[in-house]
């Protein structure tokens, strides 16, 4: 016969059933408070839903934003951006909660123009080996103001961008687009 102390003190099946059970939503809560603050604070997935950024990004590329750089320095030019509904499109009737992508043109303080199909910072041609095609517009110079940034689609003549809204808060730019990983023939760094 066993012994009756024995008994009380080896789990049965359903206490072990149960102790998975917790360990396995621990691991599912870990993962998952791990996986909105890797969102929040450091990287988020985003999908291209026009084309005006083409030809670097297509309809349907799916990119990873990255959230901290931004926070350590402001952007670049030529850095593709992310960023929160500018107040004149909210106006229009767009998605506060929409967020748009562009290229970095012009930082603060910088001079702009578009004329005869070239865009000008601080009067010196910018190149831009990587849009559709030039500007069909002109744009006379304008002074990108502190704090603000001029931000252009690459497909520069079907792009809702800052000339035709004005000028990007800093505080409105969510981060730094720096790689696709989807469609898989075009994954790799922009």
């Amino acid at each position: 016969m066993s012994d009756p102390s024995q008994l009380e003190t080896s789990p049965t099946k359903s206490a072990k059933f149960r102790q998975k059970l917790w360990e396995n939503l621990q691991i599912v809560v870990i993962a998952l408070v791990i996986a909105v603050v890797l969102r929040m604070f450091i990287a988020e997935p985003r999908f291209i839903p026009s084309d005006s950024m083409l030809p670097t990004l297509e309809t349907g590329d799916r990119l990873v934003v990255e959230k901290v750089s931004y926070r350590l320095h402001p952007p670049h030019r030529g850095d593709i951006v992310v960023f929160s509904t500018p107040e004149l499109l909210i106006a229009q009737g767009y998605d506060a909660n929409q967020a748009f992508i562009k290229r970095t043109v012009g930082l603060p303080g910088d001079r702009i123009a578009v004329t005869d199909g070239v865009v000008l910072v601080n009067g010196e041609p910018l190149r831009e080996n990587y849009i559709l095609e030039p500007p069909f517009y002109n744009l006379p110079t304008i002074l990108v103001p502190d704090g603000q940034l001029f931000v252009m689609g690459d497909n520069r003549n079907n792009s809702n961008d800052s000339h035709i809204w004005g000028y990007l808060p800093l505080q409105q730019v969510i981060g730094h687009a720096v790689f696709r990983f989807w469609p898989l023939k075009r994954v790799g760094g922009l």
